[in-house]
């Protein structure tokens, strides 16, 4: 069986043979995960690690009035919290979306891994790196970007990191994503929600239908949602 984390994490770094054998070891042993689980929730203490192993996972926070703000999507290849557990408890909440495989590393485990694998550490690194450099794509889109931009830029997002682990059969994506979702990783409502989709479709730029994204026109999608990729640091592995 293929393991996208170890795929995504060569994509930054060079990893050895030791390296690739170490980290296969340890995501050996995953667990079927139930769409709607929880795998922790905030004001837990935080614990192992949990890679991504297939299926998709969403971090979100609720707030004292019951709405939900989805913080990110997690997809195959993504590990959660590498260092979480320097904190006292868990500050949000992690979900599976759709029925998954999901490894747990300790986190002893873990730290003993990056300790003596420089490679695997570097990776590790850079990986986290990213998800800050997304975090800080979606608060501009949440704070700048029009409704428009702000879901064409999803779309963008989610497509090309998508095809980075090797999820897309050109040119559509399975999206297991409800326009629910959406709207709650999005700051909008459903029926807005919906309202820019078919925006983008009369456009001739995507359609979104029965959970399959398909890019029509990867050109006018970029342009519509200024779409600049630099911060997935896609590139980074031709420069090393």
């Amino acid at each position: 069986m293929e393991n996208r984390f170890i795929e995504k994490l060569q994509g930054f770094c060079a990893l050895s043979p030791v390296e690739v054998l170490t980290l296969a070891e340890a995501t050996s042993r995953p667990k079927s995960i139930a769409p709607k689980t929880d795998l922790i929730r905030e004001g837990d203490r935080p614990g192992a690690v949990f890679v991504i192993l297939d299926g998709w996972a969403c971090r979100y926070k609720i707030l004292p009035n019951g709405t939900r703000q989805v913080l990110a999507y997690l997809m195959p290849g993504d590990c959660c919290d590498l260092h979480i557990g320097l904190l006292a408890e868990m500050d949000h909440n992690i979900q599976v979306i759709t029925p998954a495989l999901v490894a747990t590393v300790e986190r002893k485990a873990m730290d003993e891994i990056m300790d003596q694998h420089r490679g695997v550490a570097k990776a590790m690194y850079i990986a986290q790196l990213v998800d800050e450099g997304t975090m800080r794509a979606w608060i501009t889109s949440m704070g700048r970007r029009t409704s428009t931009e702000r879901v064409a830029h999803l779309m963008c997002e989610l497509y090309l990191r998508a095809r980075n682990v090797g999820l897309v059969f050109e040119p559509e994506l399975k999206l297991p994503l409800s326009q629910l979702l959406l709207a709650d990783s999005l700051g909008m409502t459903p029926v807005h929600v919906n309202r820019v989709l078919k925006v983008l479709r009369l456009s001739g730029a995507m359609t979104l239908q029965r959970g399959s994204l398909h890019i029509v026109d990867a050109a006018k999608l970029v342009h519509l949602a200024g779409f600049d990729d630099n911060y997935l640091h896609r590139r980074l592995r031709k420069a090393a």
